[in-house]
Parts: C-alpha cells; sequence; structure tokens
C-alpha cells in the first residue's frame, strides 16, 4: 500500500492552482482544515471556486481565504454569520451559488460516487427549481448572473404522484478535510459534528487532502470504526492534537439552571 504521509500542510497544497476547485468540509466551524486553508492562503492561490456548507467566518475558515479577495464563486447552503460572505455577494464580487443543505450533501456523495446526477423533490416549486435565483449582482445592485430552470419531473401515479427537480452531482478538482485520526493508508475517523460534510467533500474531490490530529499505522484503526476509507484520500498531513478550533457561538447555562 501507499503511503499516503506527506510532511507539511504547504507541501501538500502546493499543486492547488489559481482557478482550481475545492471541496472543503466543515459544519459551522467544526472540522474547518484550517492549516491546509492557512497553507493556501500563504502559496497566494487565487479565483478559487469552492463548494463548502458554510464559509467559516469573517477571520477563520475558509474566511480568511474570502477576506483575501481568493475565493471567485461559492456553493454553499447558508451565509451563516459571515459579513464579509454578504458583503462581497450583494456588492457583485463573489458570485454564490446557494443550495439546499441536504441537496448539497447529496450532490458531494453522487460526485464521489460516479451517480452524475438525481432527482429530489426538495425545492420543486421554488426558485431553486424554477430559476431566477441570484448568483451575482452587478455593482448597481442588479442581477448580473440568475440561477437557470431545471429540469423537473413527476415520478409515481395518482395519489402518490410526486413532482422531483433534477440535481447535478459535483466534482471538484480538490478536497480539502479534516479528520480527527488518520492511518497512513488514508483511513479516517471523524469527531462528531466534524463528520458532518467532511466525508461528504473527500468523495468529492479527484484529489482529497486530509489534514488529522494524530496520525497512527496501518492496522491501528479497528476495521469498523472507520468512517472514510483510504481509497478516497490521496495526501494526509498530521498537525497535532493542540491545533486550534474555533466555537462560532459560545453558549452556556446559567448557574443553577
Amino acid at each position: 500500500m501507499i503511503d499516503k504521509h506527506w510532511p507539511s500542510a504547504a507541501e501538500a497544497v502546493a499543486d492547488i492552482s489559481d482557478g482550481a476547485s475545492l471541496a472543503v468540509g466543515g459544519f459551522g466551524l467544526s472540522g474547518n482544515p484550517i492549516a491546509l486553508i492557512e497553507a493556501l492562503l500563504a502559496q497566494g492561490t487565487t479565483d478559487l471556486s469552492v463548494v463548502s456548507n458554510n464559509c467559516g467566518v469573517d477571520d477563520w475558515g475558509l474566511g480568511i481565504l474570502l477576506g483575501a479577495h481568493r475565493i471567485r464563486k461559492m456553493t454553499s447552503s447558508y451565509v451563516g454569520e459571515n459579513k464579509e460572505f454578504e458583503r462581497q455577494f450583494l456588492t457583485g464580487e463573489l458570485e454564490l451559488e446557494l443550495t439546499p443543505q441536504g441537496t448539497l450533501a447529496e450532490k458531494l456523495r453522487a460526485g464521489g460516487s460516479g451517480i452524475a446526477a438525481f432527482f429530489t423533490q426538495t425545492g420543486v416549486g421554488t426558485q431553486v427549481s424554477e430559476g431566477g435565483l441570484p448568483r451575482k449582482y452587478a455593482p448597481d445592485g442588479t442581477i448580473a448572473v440568475a440561477s437557470p430552470a431545471k429540469d423537473v419531473r413527476t415520478f409515481g401515479e395518482g395519489e402518490d404522484a410526486r413532482e422531483y427537480v433534477l440535481e447535478e452531482a459535483i466534482t471538484t478538482d480538490f478536497a480539502l478535510v479534516h479528520a480527527a485520526v488518520g492511518d497512513r493508508h488514508g483511513n479516517l475517523v471523524f469527531t462528531k459534528a466534524a463528520r458532518n460534510f467532511n466525508p461528504l467533500a473527500a468523495m468529492a474531490g479527484r484529489i482529497c487532502i486530509a489534514q488529522v490530529e494524530r496520525l497512527v499505522e496501518p492496522g491501528e484503526i479497528d476495521p469498523d470504526s472507520v468512517h472514510l476509507p483510504g481509497v478516497y484520500v490521496h495526501r494526509i498531513v498530521e498537525v497535532g492534537t493542540d491545533i486550534p478550533k474555533r466555537i462560532e457561538r459560545r453558549t452556556v447555562a446559567t448557574e443553577g439552571a
């Protein structure tokens, strides 16, 4: 088996060129591959098309690439609490393809599974299927690019007949993901919320680069505990268990509650 371990994040992302497409893991600020994102920022890569559930916050996660104007287009399910994300979209500096969260997850999974497209009820009867959803604004606030109408078909008969919209799968040039544990063969284990979009992003990338908190030898991970098999992972970088982790909105209970 090939040893997929790379010595540094900088070396692992070095061939990501201007204009590349990326699938990036993370759910809110949970599971953000921050070391890989920072390495990409440092090397100056720009004009990126990024697929991710959200875009971090103003100074963390993908937000640092966005703030440096390195991202041309985002495909996401929500803007979140990133004010710069909102500003760039509304001023026409950023193209945004808003996608229902479950649909986005399935588009990534389908891309990694060799499925070209699928039909779903999500979005039927809305601008998601009918088109006209703003993707990019002009500087004067008018819509410069709008989403196209999608194919809608009816499946089932009689009372069971339902309309479904066709959604195309997503594949990208690269994927950047974060995992708790990985071995040299690329098998990964995620922790809690970090498992949400990281495996799906990993599957969609033609070259998947994973940062892991702890690198172990092949065989140390119980096969029954593997969340993503190494066949989807091409490069793995150990970043340590003390890597900074941010909380998007800290909520605590009052004493005695």
